[in-house]
């Protein structure tokens, strides 16, 4: 049992950060390549920005993950908050660089590896607890680009959950169906 809880853990972490992925791009979608720039405040990150500090952290903690600390001596962390993603095509280019590396890390994972300890900055933590706190930082990001794409764009903003007013009719659908084990996503 315990065997099959750690796989299914690897699949569905694996299909978590595909979650999440997939809501940074739907926001992004949304919105123009100048609205990718856009500040709220002056001290306020705006979408380019956001998405270059998660290829920054993507690439530290995910290049030969199992074999060297995750907070790499060449990452420059302090300039992935400066603003000079300049083009959507930049800014995608980032995007999907990152999340490659982290799929090349952790689709070959195994449940054995799940115990092996890696290390960020000399804390070590288990490969579970370091997936763990990427999930946790990589959905705190993608709900922020969520938040600041919907304050951009306002009533035209196209939901990517259960839209309002929709609730009812989606908890229908899903009662209606056979309980059975599977995956939200």
């Amino acid at each position: 049992m315990e065997r099959e809880s750690r796989l299914n853990y690897l699949e569905s972490v694996r299909r978590l950060f595909h979650y999440y992925k997939g809501l940074g791009e739907k926001a992004m979608a949304q919105l123009t390549e100048e609205e990718l720039k856009f500040r709220p405040t002056p001290e306020s990150n705006n979408m380019a920005t956001i998405v270059k500090h998660l290829y920054g952290n993507m690439l530290s903690r995910w290049t030969d993950f199992l074999t060297s600390d995750g907070e790499k001596p060449w990452r420059n962390r302090d300039g992935e908050f400066e603003d000079n993603l300049d083009s959507r095509d930049q800014v995608m280019a980032a995007w999907e660089e990152g999340w490659a590396c982290l799929f090349r890390a952790i689709d070959p994972l195994t449940d054995a590896d799940l115990s092996r300890i890696v290390y960020i900055r000399n804390e070590g933590h288990t490969v579970l607890e370091a997936i763990n706190r990427q999930l946790g930082h990589y959905s705190y990001h993608a709900g922020q680009m969520v938040y600041l794409a919907k304050q951009i764009r306002d009533g035209e903003w196209r939901s990517l959950s259960i839209p309002k007013g929709q609730s009812e009719a989606f908890n229908k659908e899903k009662f209606d169906q056979e309980k059975g084990r599977r995956h939200f996503l």
